[in-house]
C-alpha cells in the first residue's frame, strides 16, 4: 500500500496507472474509519483495478466548530486496517495542501437539495462538501467514486454536482452496514458509551417502526406516530422526514417507490445520522 500526502506525488502514481489502461476507483473519508468503510473500498477493489482511499478531515463542511474539534483522527489505526484488505493506494493531504492560497472555490447551484434537512440544520455544510469532492475528484481523476447511504442526502448532493459540473465519474452509491444490533456504523461512534450505543438504538427502531405502518398510514402520519415513539427515548431529536428519493421532496400524503426515510438525534452531544428505505 503507497501512502502519499502531496498532490503531485500522488498525480504522477495516477498518471502511470492511467497510461497502463488501469481503472480507478477512489473513496473519500475524513478517516476514523469503520467497517462501512472498508466495505466502500471492497466494492471498489473489485469494480476497479485501483482503489485510492483519501483521508482528510474538511473544516469547510463543519458549521460547529466544538464538532470539528471533537471529530476522531485515528491516522495510524486507519492505515493498518486499509493495509490488512491490500488497499492500493491512500492520500492523507494536509488543509494547507488542499486548500492554497488563491484557490478559486468550486460553487453549485444546489437549489432545495441544499434547504432541507442537512442543509437546513447544518447551513454551508454541502458548500463545503461540494467543494472539497470536486477538489478530490480533480486531483485523483478517478473512473467511480463510492459512497454510502447512511449520509442519504449527500449522496444526491455529489451526484447533482457531477452532473452539474460535467464530470465524467460515475457515482457509486452502497448500502448503510449496521453492528448487530442495528446501529448504523458511523465514525462518530466512537464517542458513544457502551450505555450511548444502547440508548442509540431507538433510531433503528424508529426507522423499523415506520417501515411498519406504512400498510395503513399516509407518510404524515407515519412521521407523527414514529416522532411520538422516539420522543419517550433519552435522545434529542433534530428531524424525522419522508421523503421523495430522487427529488427529496417531502411526502406527506402520497407514498412513491423508494421513499426514504431520514432520521438525525443527538445522544448527549454527538449527532448520529441513519436512514431507511420504507417503501
Amino acid at each position: 500500500m503507497k501512502v502519499y500526502s502531496e498532490i503531485d506525488a500522488l498525480q504522477k502514481q495516477i498518471s502511470i496507472l492511467k497510461s497502463e489502461g488501469k481503472t480507478i476507483g477512489f473513496i473519500p473519508t475524513m478517516g476514523a474509519l469503520h467497517y462501512g468503510h472498508i466495505s466502500l473500498v471492497e466494492s471498489a477493489m473489485k469494480q476497479c483495478d485501483v482503489a485510492i482511499v483519501s483521508i482528510f478531515v474538511n473544516p469547510t463542511q463543519f458549521n460547529n466548530s466544538d464538532d470539528l474539534l471533537k471529530y476522531p483522527r485515528t491516522l495510524d489505526s486507519d492505515l493498518a486496517l486499509l493495509s490488512s484488505i491490500n488497499c492500493s493506494i491512500v492520500f492523507t493531504p494536509s488543509v494547507e495542501e488542499m486548500y492554497p492560497e488563491n484557490r478559486s472555490v468550486t460553487q453549485v447551484g444546489l437549489g432545495e437539495l441544499a434547504e432541507i434537512m442537512e442543509g437546513k440544520f447544518r447551513p454551508g455544510h454541502f458548500n463545503g462538501v461540494v467543494d472539497v469532492v470536486s477538489r478530490l475528484f480533480e486531483i485523483v481523476q478517478p473512473d467511480k467514486a463510492f459512497f454510502g447511504l447512511k449520509d442519504f442526502q449527500q449522496v444526491s448532493v455529489i451526484r447533482f454536482m457531477t452532473i452539474k459540473l460535467n464530470l465524467p465519474i460515475e457515482i457509486i452509491p452502497c448500502p448503510t452496514l449496521r453492528e448487530d444490533s442495528g446501529l448504523a456504523m458511523s465514525s462518530r461512534n466512537i464517542r458513544l458509551s457502551e450505555t450511548d450505543k444502547v440508548d442509540s438504538l431507538v433510531i433503528y427502531r424508529s426507522l423499523q417502526l415506520a417501515k411498519e405502518l406504512i400498510t395503513n398510514h399516509s407518510p404524515s402520519e407515519v412521521i407523527k406516530r414514529t416522532i411520538a415513539y422516539f420522543e419517550t427515548s433519552k435522545l434529542k431529536l433534530e428531524y424525522f422526514e419522508i421523503v421523495d428519493p430522487v427529488t427529496l421532496k417531502y411526502l406527506e400524503e402520497d407514498w412513491v417507490n423508494g421513499a426514504t426515510a431520514c432520521i438525525v438525534a443527538y445522544c448527549g452531544d454527538v449527532r448520529l445520522i441513519d436512514n431507511m428505505e420504507l417503501v
